[in-house]
């Protein structure tokens, strides 16, 4: 099985010694090989340097030096976003359309057959996603 990390689990991996102890044990037990991430997980977090670093030089600065790590750990999993998930995403949750950002991950999951991993189960539930939330393991 094979998993699309969302960019909540994945910041919440950045806390280390104060990371949730469900999202800690579940990802101490799974191949590392086996875990993706976005391009928009990255664009999140790239936001978050920036806004950051309106307020705290220092502190976008580390996240900047983890988010450059983090691109080189996964820089052959790293999944972008194609026209293929961009049909799939406009046609999901019609009724109530998901927010773009969270549709597009949502679709890329549903594209590449991955369990998203994702503290936010009620955002995309409603894709079809298979969906799993490390958090409530804890």
């Amino acid at each position: 099985m094979a998993f699309l990390l969302d960019t909540n689990v994945v910041s919440e991996l950045r806390k280390r010694d104060h990371c949730d102890a469900g999202v800690r044990r579940w990802f101490s037990a799974v191949d590392d090989e086996e875990l993706f991430l976005s391009v928009l997980v990255v664009g999140e977090i790239r936001r978050g340097v920036e806004l950051i670093g309106r307020r705290d030089v220092r502190g976008a600065r580390s996240l900047e030096r983890w988010l450059r790590g983090l691109e080189r750990l996964y820089e052959h999993r790293i999944l972008p976003v194609t026209i293929e998930i961009c049909r799939l995403w406009g046609g999901l949750s019609l009724d109530r359309p998901l927010a773009p950002v969270d549709g597009l991950i949502a679709a890329t999951a549903l594209h590449h057959g991955l369990t998203l991993v994702t503290r936010n189960v009620a955002d995309v539930e409603r894709s079809g996603v298979e969906v799993l939330n490390p958090f409530a393991a804890a």
